[in-house]
């Protein structure tokens, strides 16, 4: 992608989470108010940190590379060789690393993006629930995965690949210590490798693929010297890792700024809309009684209207006014358009529910005007005028209480609408993606998640 564009990720990711910040900031200034708003403001403390992170993470331009693989794959030797110095502990034992830990790599065709390469324990090590918390933890904050293997993939090997699949990060494959095979058995394994990687869908890319010897074991030399003796000595010969520097400088060159932004709004969305689940679940009590408030005063305000159109336009603010009020409950920002736009989304998704009441109160309040009109000619349309008026409100009134719990459940995925909103900026970045990207093969899944 252009740097142009990478740019303008960048700076619509930031203003994204700057005001999603700005929106929920206020809920650290509400302790005072209410027990409840005291325990809210606690509650999301964990979230709010969250956003925070991700826009400092943004603002310093820092790209994280976590390498995941088995015990003894040479995860941490990979490393040590991006970097070019011996920083991580490398050794024969399994297990050398026992928790994750970060570096600072400093390629030298970098760019404006910093790199941290995160390296993690084996997935197959004891206290198997902790490791995969952790490894899902370290999968969740990166923008790039390494998963290293050293030969053809076990199925261990398989089953975690695909569980740092869902993860939904891009992915480098990176078969470790070719040194110690064989021209035509490296060819037949990364063959294979090339086979099961994309298998199913494409995620992938053969360049995506790659062959190092990050610590390659050590050579007998012979030497002889100027006297004519001769001696032999081992000499460790130089790591094989320009394949994988040059896979990962092409990344972040084409798309790294966008990798970056995107990850930030997703987490982001994520903690949005975490936010908005714990206002819903503590408020509830509270947001079922503005609910059946709304639906009593809608309900005989529709009924004592006799003016066709505009008992259904009063019915219609109602339910927008209904919109607001549960935001504004929960503590949750929401414009007039925004509201405006979810009750039609309300609409259009409730499988013509609420279609057929907004017919129907059209019907009865053209009947209930007529009654009221002809009723100085014919006092018993009187009847018929109340009668249509019952019917219309009580169809009215059900329909806003089958607006405001439809509302609930959108609320509670958070302030991710509107022109800046997570969701919206997400999706302007996957439609601008170019084919040749890891993005454009993660497009598909990225924006199932987003509906």
């Amino acid at each position: 992608m252009r740097t142009s564009q990478q740019e303008s990720h960048l700076n619509r990711a930031k203003a994204s989470l700057r005001q999603a910040l700005s929106w929920y900031s206020h809920l650290r200034k509400l302790g005072g108010r209410s027990p409840a708003s005291w325990e809210l403001s606690g509650l999301v403390k964990p979230e709010i940190e969250v956003l925070n992170s991700a826009l400092s993470k943004l603002d310093s331009n820092v790209i994280r590379i976590a390498v995941f693989g088995l015990v003894s794959r040479g995860k941490s030797a990979v490393l040590n060789a991006l970097i070019g110095e011996k920083i991580l502990q490398t050794g024969p034992l399994h297990g050398v690393t026992q928790y994750p830990r970060s570096v600072r790599w400093t390629p030298s065709e970098k760019g404006k993006v910093q790199v941290e390469l995160i390296d993690t324990p084996g997935l197959d090590e004891i206290e198997g629930q902790i490791r995969a918390q952790m490894a899902r933890d370290v999968a969740h904050q990166a923008d790039l995965i390494l998963f290293v293997v050293a030969g053809d993939i076990t199925r261990t090997e398989y089953q975690a690949l695909c569980k740092l699949r869902q993860a939904q990060k891009p992915l480098i494959l990176v078969f470790n210590k070719i040194d110690l095979y064989p021209d035509t058995d490296r060819e037949a394994i990364h063959h294979n490798l090339r086979q099961l990687a994309t298998q199913g869908h494409e995620v992938m890319s053969p360049d995506e693929i790659v062959m190092v010897a990050a610590e390659p074991a050590a050579m007998e030399v012979r030497v002889e010297w100027a006297d004519g003796k001769v001696t032999h000595e081992l000499e460790t010969p130089t790591p094989q890792i320009s394949e994988l520097q040059q896979a990962i400088l092409r990344i972040l060159n084409r798309e790294g700024r966008s990798l970056l932004a995107l990850n930030a709004l997703i987490q982001a969305r994520e903690a949005t809309a975490e936010i908005a689940h714990k206002s819903v679940e503590l408020r509830q009590k509270e947001a079922e009684d503005l609910i059946w408030k709304f639906t009593k005063y809608k309900a005989l305000a529709v009924a004592l209207n006799p003016i066709a159109f505009l008992d259904l336009l009063g019915g219609v603010v109602a339910d927008l006014a209904l919109i607001r009020s549960l935001a504004k409950v929960y503590g949750l920002p929401m414009t007039g358009y925004e509201a405006a736009k979810l009750l039609r989304t309300i609409l259009l998704s409730s499988g013509g529910l609420l279609l057929a009441e907004l017919g129907s109160g059209l019907f009865l309040g053209l009947g209930k005007s007529t009654a009221a009109v002809t009723s100085s000619e014919n006092p018993g349309n009187l009847t018929a005028y109340f009668g249509a008026a019952i019917t219309q409100g009580s169809i009215a009134g059900y329909g806003s209480y089958i607006v405001g719990h439809a509302a609930q459940v959108y609320l509670e995925r958070g302030c991710t609408w509107g022109q800046l909103g997570t969701s919206t900026v997400i999706q302007e970045i996957l439609e601008q993606v170019e084919p040749n990207t890891i993005l454009y093969r993660l497009r598909q899944e990225l924006s199932q998640h987003l509906n």
